[in-house]
């Protein structure tokens, strides 16, 4: 836990945060069985419905859905098809239960940026709410219980562990199987694009090949890219010296090795100044963050993108106007968390140097050498790049076969605005249910592209915060949910007419006007 750091007499105090909070494993039995009762009672799920693909056989089975990606984004949209009768369905994730996603592994904040009432998962059902959760637990009262945790009422914002064991209690309350240790290696396709081929490989190494009609990417924070590496004259990324000293804040770092160390980060962000905590609270000698800007970003933009009016109704902007709302927003930046700067202050082994980019790093077997715009350089034992991820889905090597066809924001933009404003451009233009997009409509990769449905940030020009960020997380979902239910329904229209018209169950058969056959015509 973490509280108050009194670094100022003149500043407000922090608020109690926690990483985990103790867990009642007999309280969330009761609440996962008034939850069942809950969906029960609303009918969820509904039953299936989707008809089976024409070129499924027994031997050849095609899925109507492979979710790749069991994080929050993944488990939620294929909590979300369940309720809307799609049950063929398979969900993966390379990593092993618990740590999918960031919130066990390279997350490294106390608490969650969003306020504790956001929600998402539960997809509008209140026994399913991460409140009704803690609640279970710990109460809805202000006032702490034995053990120090606070009550609902009392909670600052939510612990990041807490969230992830939410997360974990949603998908079991609900039945959702998940493979775990089972990654994604490459998708081609079948049948004139009407079938992809997933090929997967298993934690030991064993592989195989499953056929599905949709393929939703739910491949995380960099799954639509990768963690961004700033490019520096003598930084090579192979180099053995940069494998022990250079880190992303994405990597999996030992901090308590760098106990008595200098640490150097660079980046502004709320990454960085959490990773700056944790070198901090492990006993590094000196952490000093560098950020390129003369001060830190003072407003979050996002929060006003964030209502239901904006994050329903970005995605029926014309491209002009979603292109100036996301620019701005990306040019702004988000400033780090403000308990988070706090975090880093009570420490006064930590240096802040505004307006201080760096022009090279070079690491060699004793340390890093910074060097700075000035001609200066600082040496440290380890640095730190808190910048974040990149889009360009030339670095998803899964999809590589159709990355050249895939329509992006460059293509919609003036030449002007995309060299202006590189990254965005580089977002792929998705279509109105998260599908990938092919640049020439009459491509052979056409009809498969439409089929690959990517809900991670890499929507956000295209559908704005709906896949990565909680509060718009519900609202992704269903969409995206609705939208493969329509396309899987609409595929299948002729069958279906046929099966309405083979429809046979009387209503009449308990009233003495039953007629057991049709008159003729």
């Amino acid at each position: 836990m973490a509280s108050d750091d009194s670094t100022s007499d003149a500043l407000p105090p922090v608020p109690l945060q926690f990483i985990a909070s103790p867990r009642d494993t007999a309280a969330l039995a009761r609440l996962a069985t008034q939850a069942r009762a809950d969906l029960e009672r609303i009918n969820v799920p509904p039953p299936a419905w989707v008809l089976p693909a024409e070129s499924s056989t027994a031997e050849v089975p095609v899925l109507d859905v492979l979710v790749a990606g069991a994080g929050m984004c993944g488990q939620t949209a294929a909590y979300a098809l369940r309720r809307e009768g799609v049950t063929n369905m398979r969900v993966i994730d390379r990593a092993a239960r618990g740590e999918e996603g960031p919130w066990g592994t390279y997350a490294r904040m106390l608490t969650l940026r969003s306020p504790k009432h956001i929600g998402g998962p539960e997809l509008g059902i209140p026994s399913l709410s991460f409140r009704a959760w803690y609640e279970a637990q710990h109460g809805e009262g202000g006032e702490s219980s034995a053990e120090g945790t606070p009550g609902w009422l009392a909670l600052h914002k939510i612990g990041r562990v807490d969230w992830r064991d939410y997360l974990l209690w949603v998908r079991d309350t609900v039945g959702l199987q998940v493979d775990n240790g089972v990654s994604l290696r490459s998708v081609s396709h079948a049948d004139g694009g009407r079938v992809l081929l997933i090929e997967l490989e298993d934690a030991h190494g064993r592989r195989e090949t499953v056929r599905t009609r949709q393929l939703v990417l739910a491949l995380g924070r960099d799954g639509s890219g990768a963690p961004r590496w700033p490019a520096f004259p003598s930084l090579r990324r192979a180099d053995s010296h940069a494998a022990g000293r250079v880190f992303h804040s994405a990597d999996s770092i030992d901090f308590a090795a760098w106990e008595g160390r200098r640490i150097g980060v660079l980046g502004a962000g709320a990454s960085a100044f959490d990773n700056a905590a944790c070198a901090l609270e492990a006993g590094a000698a000196k952490v000093t963050l560098f950020a390129r800007r003369a001060q830190l970003p003072q407003v979050n933009k996002s929060k006003a993108a964030s209502s239901h009016g904006f994050l329903r109704g970005f995605e029926g902007l014309d491209d002009a106007r979603k292109w100036r709302v996301y620019t701005y927003i990306f040019d702004e930046q988000v400033p780090p968390p403000w308990e988070t700067v706090r975090r880093c202050d009570a420490h006064d082994a930590f240096e802040l140097r505004l307006g201080t980019p760096w022009d090279d790093v070079a690491p060699d077997e004793d340390g890093v050498t910074v060097t700075l715009p000035d001609g200066g350089s600082e040496r440290f034992d380890a640095v730190i790049f808190g910048t974040g991820f990149d889009v360009d889905l030339l670095d998803r090597p899964e999809i590589a076969p159709y990355t050249a066809h895939i329509d992006t924001w460059a293509k919609h933009v003036s030449a002007t605005e995309a060299e202006h404003h590189p990254e965005p451009a580089r977002f792929p233009y998705l279509g109105a249910g998260f599908e990938l997009r092919s640049a020439d409509p009459a491509s052979p990769q056409a009809d498969a592209l439409s089929r690959m449905r990517l809900f991670n940030w890499g929507a956000t020009m295209s559908h704005g915060a709906l896949a990565g960020d909680i509060p718009g997380l519900a609202i992704g979902a269903t969409r995206l949910a609705q939208a493969i239910a329509r396309d899987l329904f609409v595929e299948d229209a002729d069958r279906h007419w046929e099966r309405l018209q083979a429809h046979e169950e009387p209503e009449l058969i308990a009233t003495r006007w039953y007629v057991a056959d049709k008159p003729s015509d």
